[in-house]
This record gives structure tokens, sequence and C-alpha cells, in this order.
């Protein structure tokens, strides 16, 4: 019985293994793939055609309505989209702080960078300002303790302020005292005493000379202890030599009846060093000044005097018609001309002037423990344009006219115009 199916032979049965991976080597005949129908055109929805035109291979279409989308292609440009396209709204897009001076012109970044320039320049005003306070401060002598003084009189208006030119000689060596004629004497005296008066209605120049005849009230010695009494008709310079400011003080108060709200002194080598300081000061001489004892030798005309010569000027007095007088008046037309020197601005705003100038000024300045920068300050400023006088009195030997400083005190008190005289003699 034939195993194989109806009709075949084993020439089937061999062609049937080959295909089936057998052993014969020769291969089967072309194989015919059944055929797939596909659906026809209208069976399929039509691609959408490009954005940027209704053509296709076939010609416009009329009734196409172009959708809204992007095809992703350019023409070399850039597309940055629509802030409200395809994709609904978009966050805005920060802007960008490196392009701040591109968005602006260029001329309208000037007022700003002025502004920050100013407002830098100011901080550093400020800062330099300060730091110059404090370290000025520091420098200053407070050791005159004006509450030691006893029966001070009422405080009146206005402030009085005490500068005292002593003849020191404190720091000064030999070579020095040889150049400003200082002599080696010892002790402590003064050659300059005035009297300022700040107010409301004017500032007051009034210089005491030394030799005035005065009262120099009782008082407690420093050294021994003892209870020293009152002594009349001596010298006002022999309180000072006696038991230094605060007798000086006590004096001038019991004296004047006035009271004294702050007291000032330099001593000859600070006063020198401060003229040297601001580069010298002018003074012009109607006829030629000589004193051998002052060392004082300028002829008549126009000198920028310097530390020596400055200090030579104010001391010299024995040719001088008004003596003693005389001397005060030039003292005070010097303080005038050098306080409105070191007030200039020639001064402050030059700190190659200034702080050496404050560095001669602090280190030799003596002042009473209240004192601060600003009434510092406040005496420079004011001797610019005060009223200079002497005290007023008879004779040029200085005695005082008691009518006319009571008069004068009066005034002083009261913050009124100073209209007293100072005319020796006068009635």
């Amino acid at each position: 019985m034939s195993d194989w199916p109806n009709g075949w032979t084993d020439n089937d049965r061999d062609r049937d293994r080959y295909g089936r991976g057998g052993g014969h080597q020769s291969p089967d005949g072309p194989q015919v793939m059944p055929h797939v129908r596909r659906p026809g055109p209208s069976s399929v929805p039509p691609p959408p055609r490009p954005r940027g035109g209704g053509h296709d291979a076939y010609g416009p279409d009329p009734g196409y309505q172009q959708p809204d989308y992007d095809s992703g292609y350019s023409e070399g440009q850039v597309y940055r989209g629509s802030r409200n396209g395809p994709q609904g709204p978009q966050p805005p897009v920060p802007p960008d702080p490196y392009d701040r001076y591109d968005d602006e012109p260029r001329e309208r970044n000037w007022p700003r960078r002025l502004g920050y320039a100013t407002i830098a320049l100011v901080l550093i005003m400020v800062i330099v300002a300060t730091g110059t306070y404090f370290w000025a401060d520091s420098k200053l002598r407070r050791e005159v303790d004006l509450s030691a003084v006893e029966d001070r009189p009422e405080a009146g208006e206005g402030t009085n302020y005490l500068i005292v030119g002593s003849d020191s000689r404190e720091g000064l060596s030999e070579e020095d005292q040889q150049e400003l004629h200082t002599g080696s004497v010892g002790g402590q005296r003064t050659d300059t005493m005035i009297l300022l008066h700040v107010g409301d209605n004017g500032n007051t120049m009034i210089s005491l000379p030394r030799d005035s005849l005065v009262t120099i009230p009782e008082f407690t010695g420093s050294t021994s202890g003892d209870r020293i009494p009152a002594s009349e008709g001596v010298k006002l310079n022999e309180a000072y030599s006696d038991e230094g400011p605060w007798l000086l003080v006590r004096t001038v108060e019991y004296n004047l009846d006035l009271r004294i709200d702050h007291y000032l002194e330099i001593g000859f080598g600070g006063f020198a060093n401060v003229v040297d300081a601001v580069g010298g000061v002018e003074m012009c001489f109607d006829e030629p000044v000589q004193d051998e004892n002052s060392g004082a030798d300028f002829e008549a005309g126009c000198h920028n005097l310097d530390g020596a010569e400055a200090l030579a000027f104010n001391r010299q007095r024995y040719q001088e018609a008004e003596g003693d007088l005389g001397r005060t008046r030039n003292q005070q037309e010097f303080l005038g001309t050098i306080s409105d020197k070191m007030a200039s601005m020639g001064t402050i705003l030059n700190p190659f002037r200034l702080y050496p100038t404050l560095g001669a000024g602090l280190d030799s300045l003596l002042v009473d423990k209240d004192m601060s920068l600003w009434d510092l300050r406040t005496v420079f400023y004011a001797m610019r344009d005060a009223k200079q006088m002497n005290i007023p009195c008879l004779d040029y030997a200085v005695n005082w006219d008691e009518n006319r400083v009571e008069s004068l005190v009066e005034q002083l008190r009261n913050d009124e115009p100073v209209t007293v005289s100072d005319e020796v003699g006068d009635l």
C-alpha cells in the first residue's frame, strides 16, 4: 500500500523533501505570492497641503482650506513664532540684563553714571572727614580743668574764650631757642592774652596787656596747699607765673566779673610750626620794623613771614610808639590773618597742607577739658572778622579805665554790640 497521497510519485516526494529542507540540492521552482488588494484613493483622506501654497501635483484645489500649522521649514529667516500661536499663550521671556545698554541710547546712561560717581565721592569725603575728626580729636591736649576755678561769675550770653600765647620752650632744642630768639629762661610767662567773645551780635577780640595792674584773688597753692592771700596792684602776667592757667582764668574772671567758658594756650615752638605749616603769613609794614630783643628785622613793604619771623614780629614792642598796646594790636592783626589762611579752601582742600597744619597746631595746643573740635573751629572762624581792640586804658602804662571796662563787660555779658572806645585816655 502506498504511503503517499493520491497521485504523488517518488519525484514528487523528493521535491517536497527539498522544499522542506530535505537532502536534495536542486532548488525549488518559482513561488507565486498571493496578491493583496489595496484600498482605493477614495477610502484614504488626502494628506494636508503645504502651508505656503495651494498647489500639488494635481494643481490648485479651490475648495481646499489651509490648516493653521507650521511646516517646520523656513526660507533663511529666523522664525520666533507668535505668543498666541497654535500651542496657546506662551510665558513672557525675561529680559536679558546684559542687553540693557543695547536697548537704551548710550547718552542716556551718563546721568546714571554721574549719579553713581557723585554718591561714591560723597561717601569717600564722609569717610575721610570722619576719620580726620577722630584723629584730630585724639590729639587735643585737654589738660586745663576749669571746674577747679573758685568763685566763678554767672555765665552770660555768648561764649568767652581766653587765648594765651606762652613763652613755653617745651620741645625746643638749644638750636631752636637760638633761631627763635627765645632765650633759655626758666619758669613760665605769657606774651599774649586775648579775650575772644563770640555772640549773635558780632565777635570781639580784646587784648589784655600782660603788664596790666590787677588784683590776684586769694587762692590755694597747688604745691604747698596753703591759702595764699590776695595781692593788689600786681601784673596780670604774675598770675600765670604763679599757678598757670587756672589761676590766670580766676584772676581775669575776678577783675572783669565775666565768666571764661574755654581756655586755649600755645607755646613758642607750636606757634612757629603752625605758621610754617600753612606756608607762611603775608604782612605789610608801612615803615621798617626792627627789634634786637625779639629778632625782628623787616624793611617797609610786604613780607611772607615764616615761623621764626612771625614769632619775632609778634614779640617785638620796643620800637612801637604805643609800647605794649602797640604790640597787642600787631598780635591781633596777625591772628586774624593766619586764621583767615587756615580756614581758607586752599588749606582745607589741600591734604598736604591741612594735615601738617592740624598736626603742628594740635601737638602744641593746650585746652580745657570741655573744649571740642567744633569749639576750636569756632575760634578760628570768629577771629577772621572779629572787632579788634585793647582793654580800655587810662595811659600807656596800661592802667585800666574802670568805668569803660565796666561798660564793655556789660555789653559782652548781654551779648550786645560793642560800642566802648579803646583809645588811651578817652573819657
